[in-house]
């Protein structure tokens, strides 16, 4: 195989969410791209959690709330305030939220 016909099979994953989930500004394309960010937010408050050695249940301790809301956020099963998500931020990792929005 040549990269003449190599290069006419490979996609960008920008063209593969625009195949699988249409182009930006649509309904489709919004949902997912939201879904994304609630699954990073996820897995950076696992990450950060397990590098301090600390349980989902010692994190929920610390910032006062519950195994189960962490394991929920963790999971991306449930949407999470933005006073909860500073305080497991600030008061359950010791550290510091920084937002930024982009157009």
């Amino acid at each position: 195989m040549n990269n003449g016909t190599l290069d006419k099979k490979l996609t960008s994953f920008s063209e593969h969410l625009d195949d699988q989930y249409g182009q930006r500004g649509t309904a489709g394309r919004e949902e997912y791209e939201e879904e994304f960010e609630a699954f990073k937010l996820g897995a950076m408050i696992q990450e950060l959690r397990k590098k301090q050695g600390l349980t989902q249940e010692q994190l929920a301790d610390r910032c006062g709330t519950t195994k189960t809301y962490i394991s929920r956020i963790e999971n991306n099963a449930s949407d999470i305030r933005l006073s909860t998500l500073m305080r497991i931020v600030r008061e359950g990792l010791g550290g510091n939220l920084k937002l930024s929005v982009t157009s």
